[in-house]
């Protein structure tokens, strides 16, 4: 057995006190998470969004303009079935320096930003990212709130850390049969 292993079993076994758990414990390197970093970060963007979001015309207007992306964060799959037209993807869950940088190496570019929650009428292609109530829960303020938890906000997030300032977000809930939306994908075919 190793070493690591023989550790782990006397120290949640009880043979070590508290403080020798604490100190066994401690030897492990911290992981690359800061909750501080995030909550100063989201309290700076929430002022620079709050003149971004936009609604669909503009958004539309704003995708003819030079030196602008329509970026997609969803799921490849999601992307891959249905997007609006023009679009480039990058999977939220693959943002790096690196990827945005190959991505979109302008970082004065203006990116117009989307996710699944601005569009209904196609739940299979934009699912949405609703926290519904869960009347099983002790917190009675969980089992009676509905909670949004769309992509576009820790896209955005993101996006500003990485040093992408001119970002824009479609706010409006639009119908995916809205004459002025065009979209794309392998659904359509």
């Amino acid at each position: 057995m190793n070493k690591t292993l023989i550790t782990a079993v006397l120290c949640f076994s009880g043979i070590f006190s508290f403080a020798q758990k604490q100190e066994i414990i401690k030897d492990y390197n911290q992981s690359l998470v800061s909750y501080d970093d995030f909550k100063n970060l989201t309290s700076e963007v929430e002022k620079h969004r709050a003149d971004r979001l936009v609604d669909l015309n503009t958004f539309l207007r704003m995708s003819k303009e030079e030196n602008v992306v329509i970026l997609d964060t969803r799921s490849t799959f999601r992307y891959n079935l249905k997007h609006i037209q023009g679009a480039i993807h990058l999977s939220f869950t693959d943002f790096t320096q690196q990827s945005l940088n190959e991505l979109i190496p302008d970082p004065s570019t203006k990116i117009l930003i989307y996710c699944n929650n601005n569009f209904e009428g196609d739940q299979l292609n934009f699912a949405s990212k609703i926290a519904i109530p869960n009347k099983n829960k002790e917190n009675q303020e969980s089992a009676t709130k509905t909670t949004m938890l769309a992509l576009n906000v820790p896209t955005y997030i993101n996006l500003y850390g990485y040093g992408y300032r001119n970002v824009y977000e479609l706010n409006e809930l639009v119908n995916i049969n809205d004459q002025r939306l065009k979209l794309e994908g392998i659904d359509d075919k």
